[in-house]
């Protein structure tokens, strides 16, 4: 495991709690006493090819936790080498954007609903291209979304194919129960 990894994983995460605490994020600032995480642990970071989509990325409608569809690119494919084996995901991207610098991947794992949001976490992945275009999944970067953490919010849902049986305990988790 490298220190440096996890150095910019807590630099990262210390920063979003700063951002929160400041009043921009989705709680009250008054209210926010920090984020809960599973420790940093660079075997959940990969880089792996993007498989494009055949149709260079028809649209998506995704179902929202309002009922509110969010329509985007179903840009492609990446196989990620997890512990329960080879497990394919659908990665995402805004509406027109043929070459978006970030993906989106919505998940749900084995962790959801008991350890993490109940439905699913987040990743916004790196998009690389050096002729072939790969992708930076990293789940240590996993996070909730804003519906997690109150009402008014409308967030996309991972749809079936991007449901995981592995449990990724990795990114951001719920708060363990207090102790009677």
């Amino acid at each position: 495991m490298s220190a440096a990894y996890d150095e910019a994983v807590l630099d990262f995460r210390r920063r979003k709690d700063e951002h929160f605490a400041a009043g921009r994020g989705p709680v009250r600032p008054e209210t926010f006493t920090g984020l809960t995480y599973y420790p940093p642990d660079e075997a959940w970071a990969f880089r792996v090819p993007l498989h494009p989509a055949p149709d260079g990325g028809a649209p998506f409608t995704l179902d929202t936790n309002t009922g509110q569809p969010r329509t985007m690119s179903a840009l492609g494919t990446v196989t990620l080498p997890l512990p329960g084996g080879e497990r394919t995901l659908t990665v995402y991207a805004p509406l027109g954007e043929e070459r978006p610098q970030r993906v989106f991947i919505p998940f749900r794992d084995a962790t959801s609903g008991e350890e993490t949001y109940g439905a699913g976490r987040y990743l916004d992945a790196p998009l690389a291209d050096d002729g072939e275009l790969w992708v930076d999944v990293d789940f240590n970067m996993a996070y909730h979304p804003y519906c997690a953490y109150g009402d008014g919010w409308t967030c996309p849902l991972p749809p079936a194919s991007n449901r995981l049986p592995d449990a990724v305990r990795a990114g951001e988790r719920l708060a363990p129960p207090s102790a009677p």
